[in-house]
């Protein structure tokens, strides 16, 4: 009876992360969508403005609503294709580490954009938070060294390792923010340097 009980408590454990697991990226993709829809249907598009414009005062207050802002749908489409897989997997050990990702991504990217962008472009787009996905699940093998994250490293690398050349100005293209890809994926590795390093203290 108590290794039935031990089993049914880890199932119910597994179950309820992976609900929050899957409504981390369903919750997270439906607000994208609706600030897009209303942007799109009552602004016209002119939310787009509230973007990190570089070198401007007033414009570094664009790194807290970049990430959710998008030039147009084909903008959106491609950034939910790279949010649903990346975001879910980077929840994969704690649910609060995907939310650590998010909002220090968020804040590397918009200000790697505000400091390194060209003078009169706006950066916008939740791309800078993928890439900071990107960058903490390439990490976490690394520096956590366990055997279940340097698979997932691995798998990710093989898997979404292309992305990384959108971080080339050259090859990411004109209207491409390869500064909130480059900061974005810098953060990510520095959170998965932070907890990597804090659970092989633990561990210890």
């Amino acid at each position: 009876m108590g290794d039935t009980s031990v089993v049914r408590q880890e199932v119910n454990a597994l179950v309820t992360e992976t609900k929050q697991r899957v409504g981390f990226v369903v919750k997270g993709t439906g607000l994208l969508w609706a600030v897009e829809l209303v942007d799109q249907l009552v602004f016209s598009g002119g939310l787009d403005r509230f973007g990190v414009h570089p070198h401007s005062l007033m414009g570094l207050l664009g790194v807290f609503g970049a990430p959710f802002l998008h030039a147009n749908w084909a903008h959106l489409i491609g950034n939910t294709l790279g949010f649903i897989p990346l975001g879910f997997l980077a929840s994969s050990r704690k649910i609060s580490d995907v939310w650590v990702v998010s909002v220090i991504g968020a804040l590397t990217a918009g200000l790697g954009a505000w400091l390194f962008g060209a003078g009169d472009s706006v950066h916008i787009g939740f791309s800078g938070v993928i890439f900071a996905y990107l960058g903490f699940l390439m990490g976490r093998g690394l520096f956590e060294r366990s055997v279940g994250a340097v698979l997932l490293s691995l798998f990710v690398t093989f898997t979404f390792g292309g992305m990384l050349w959108g971080v080339v100005p050259i090859i990411a293209g004109v209207n491409v923010s390869w500064q909130s890809h480059l900061f974005g994926f810098i953060g990510g590795v520095l959170v998965s340097k932070v907890l990597g390093e804090a659970l092989r203290q633990r561990r210890r």
